[in-house]
């Protein structure tokens, strides 16, 4: 953890966001990541999917068996997300979603987004198309050479 939290303060040194992550796997560090929103024009680069996706390339797997996440901050919805979908097997992380907050990085309003049903919230989501859109869960169903994830 302490690695991660000096990438995290090199980091802000350098312009980024406070937050990093490295992916662990067997006492030895795989894969690190630093949050590169800003750098990248990209919303969804945290340092945890960032980490995430550097382990994943190099373990050449979809999942994370094996491996414990070290996060600079308990997750943000997209990378709680992010992180079961890997299925590591613990993540540890330092400072909390109030930390955040405090620090101008407040995700209550997503946690709240999400319990709201989805005509409710405040991006509305219009569900169209459903019968069009099952054709494509029905492919998947008769696949017979499908990666299961």
């Amino acid at each position: 953890m302490r690695q991660a939290i000096e990438l995290a303060r090199r980091n802000v040194r350098e312009s980024g966001g406070p937050f990093a992550s490295l992916v662990v796997r067997e006492g030895k560090i795989l894969a690190r990541g630093t949050n590169l929103v800003t750098a990248m024009n990209d919303p969804t680069a945290h340092a945890e999917i960032v980490a995430i996706r550097n382990a994943c390339a190099a373990m050449r797997s979809f999942q994370l068996t094996g491996c414990d996440i070290y996060a600079t901050c308990e997750p943000c919805p997209m990378c709680l997300g992010a992180i079961y979908w890997s299925r590591p097997a613990k993540v540890y992380y330092a400072n909390t979603r109030q930390d955040a907050a405090a620090a101008g990085f407040d995700d209550s309003m997503i946690y709240e987004q999400i319990l709201a049903p989805p005509a409710r919230r405040s991006i509305p989501m219009v569900q169209i198309l459903r019968d069009e859109g099952l054709t494509a869960f029905d492919d998947w169903a008769k696949k017979t050479d499908k990666t299961p994830y």
